[in-house]
Formats: structure tokens, C-alpha cells, sequence
């Protein structure tokens, strides 16, 4: 399958998963913006072909493997080096995807700029495990602890565990699955002074708004699209990983912080101004012994139909201005 063009300049939306799409499609109808979506799953890409006149905007996941769509990682990488070498205006770019795609590389820049994010130690092999487990005592990391792969998502790969005997006892057992990059981290379990953590929406350089996300009910799955909740056979409520109460029909589990103030918010905007990254979902979580410990930086984030409907701006409303903006200072005729 060769890519679609259009006819005029038009935003071209990179991704691999339309259950998460429709929110955007719907923002970008009302806000009048021509819009194209590239489903990155398989394709031909012609690297003598001149790419199309307008903005690419890529919101490809690091989970994109979990939905069977094994090549879409590499097939982006790809596309955003033909889009670049050409001049092309992306939107969380080949640079950005990176990032996206590698929690180490997140944890490591957000410790360069001084933010404070969880002990973690990178083992290549699930089968150093058990060796890097045992170390944790020298190196600060009391049990319990998890463990987690360097690309996931919605909590899949995520598993506490209270002894590094019993990790040893699951990799013996060959509980664990490989990672999909060979890369699995071990890490300090963060303890919530309340069963939430916050989530950072940033727009173009701007704070959007802030979500907190029930850990108890939601588990390592924080995904807030709507659809992450929902089993894709049955439709029955999924009982996420890490959960400790099981959810209920039509219950939230985020929420609007309303008034929202933290010294994170402006380090987040510096931060990703500096990365690059002009749409992302920070997670950060507050912790019992006080800390404000940054976890995740999703540049392909979902936004919650609840949340918004409260909101004092909508998410996707913001990405849709944001490139119709982009769109029109790039192409005078649009």
C-alpha cells in the first residue's frame, strides 16, 4: 500500500492505531483542517518520490508491538528520515521518536535536566536479571521493586516483585517475556502518599492541563484513551495490571486537577522545548517520602472523553489549532 497524498498542503497524521484516532479526527473536522492519516503498519515507501506539501505530525507508540504492529516502529523511522531529508516540517520528529521509543533515553534526559525520576537500572538479557536484583541493596534499591520493559505500554510488561529470590524464581520459570528491544529495566517501586498519579498535557510549548489517574483502579495501565479500558474481543472492562480494586461500569479513573500549580509544569515546558517535542503527556507521581518522582514521557498521547468534557481547553482541539497554524505559516495558499 503506497501513501495517500492530497491534492493541497494538509497535515498528515502518522500512526498505527485508529481505536485511538477519533478524538482527533474529530477535532481536526472542527477546526477546518485538512487532515490525511498514514497508518504505519506495512506499505511501499518510494525514496525517489518527492514527499507531499505538508506539516507530518507522528504520534507512532512504543506499544505498537503489542497490537501485532511489529514493523510500524522502524517503517516511522523510515518515513520521518525521507520527510526530513527533504525539508519537511514534522511534529515530534525522528529525534522525538526516539525518545519515544526508549525509557532509558527518557530517564536519562530528564535527569540531565535535574528532574527527579525513579533508581532504575538497565539489563540487556532478562536472564541478568536475577545478578542485577541482588545488587539492588548496594545500590539503594530495597525490595520491593519491578520490573519493566524499556518499550511498552498500558502497563503490560510491568511486575512487582518483593525479593530478588522471587524474580530469580519467575525468570527460572520462564514467566518473563523478552522485551522487544532485548532491554528490561529494574526499578525503585514508587509508593503514592495517595493512589494517583499526575499526568502533564503539553500543547506547543504550552500547559494544556493537568489529569490524575487512579492507581488503585487503574493499575500500571494509565493509557486514558478510552478504548485502553476495553478488552478488543469481549467489550467486557479490562482488570488492569498492578490493580488492586477491580473497576466498575461508567467508573473514572481520571480526573480533571482542577487549578492545577507545580514547579514541574515550567521544568516539563523547558524540557520539552529543548527535546524538541511539541505534544506530550508527562506522568509524574508524588511520593510518601515527598518526592516528585517523573516517570514517563509519552509523545504520543491520548486524551480522556471524561476529562474533557471538563477541561478548560481540549487536547486534541489544541494539537488540531496547533498545526493549522503550522500548516497555514508554511503554505501561504492555505
Amino acid at each position: 500500500m503506497t501513501l495517500a497524498r492530497s491534492d493541497a498542503p494538509a497535515v498528515y497524521a502518522l500512526h498505527e492505531n485508529p481505536d485511538w484516532f477519533s478524538p482527533f479526527r474529530d477535532a481536526f473536522e472542527a477546526e477546518d483542517v485538512p487532515l490525511v492519516e498514514w497508518l504505519l503498519v506495512d506499505g511501499v515507501l518510494d525514496l525517489d518520490e518527492l514527499p507531499p506539501e505538508g506539516v507530518f505530525w507522528s504520534r507512532i507508540s512504543a506499544s505498537s508491538h503489542t497490537r501485532g504492529h511489529v514493523r510500524s516502529k522502524d517503517y516511522t523511522r523510515s518515513v520521518l528520515s525521507w520527510l526530513e531529508s527533504h525539508g519537511r516540517r514534522t511534529v515530534n520528529g525522528r529525534g522525538v521518536l526516539e525518545l519515544e521509543m526508549s525509557k532509558v533515553a527518557q530517564l536519562t534526559a530528564l535527569r540531565a535536566a535535574g528532574i527527579d525520576t525513579p533508581r532504575t537500572v538497565a539489563v540487556i538479557g532478562t536472564h541478568n536479571l536475577p545478578e542485577a536484583a541482588r545488587s539492588f541493596p548496594a545500590r539503594s534499591f530495597p525490595a520491593p521493586f519491578v520490573v519493566k520493559h524499556n518499550q511498552g505500554g498500558k502497563g503490560i510488561s510491568v511486575r512487582r516483585f518483593d525479593s530478588s529470590a522471587e524474580l530469580a524464581d519467575a525468570v527460572a520459570a520462564g514467566e518473563l517475556d523478552e522485551p522487544e528491544d532485548g532491554i528490561a529495566l529494574l526499578q525503585e517501586l514508587l509508593v503514592a502518599a495517595e493512589p494517583t498519579i499526575t499526568r502533564v498535557e503539553i500543547v506547543d510549548g504550552a500547559f494544556v492541563y493537568a489529569v490524575s489517574a487512579d492507581t488503585a483502579r487503574g493499575g500500571y495501565q494509565l493509557c486514558p484513551a478510552d478504548a485502553c479500558a476495553i478488552d478488543p474481543v469481549s467489550g467486557a472492562l479490562l482488570m488492569p495490571p498492578g490493580a488492586t480494586i477491580a473497576p466498575e461500569p461508567d467508573q473514572q479513573l481520571f480526573r480533571l486537577r482542577e487549578g492545577f500549580d507545580h514547579p514541574l509544569v515550567d521544568r516539563y515546558l523547558d524540557f520539552t522545548r529543548r527535546h524538541g517535542i511539541e505534544v506530550a503527556g508527562i506522568e509524574f507521581i508524588e511520593t510518601v517520602d515527598g518526592r516528585a518522582v517523573t516517570y514517563d514521557v509519552n509523545t504520543n498521547t491520548n486524551y480522556n472523553a471524561a476529562v474533557e468534557s471538563v477541561a478548560p481547553a481540549s487536547g486534541p482541539g489544541a494539537i488540531a489549532r496547533f498545526l493549522g497554524r503550522e500548516l497555514a505559516a508554511a503554505y501561504a495558499t492555505v
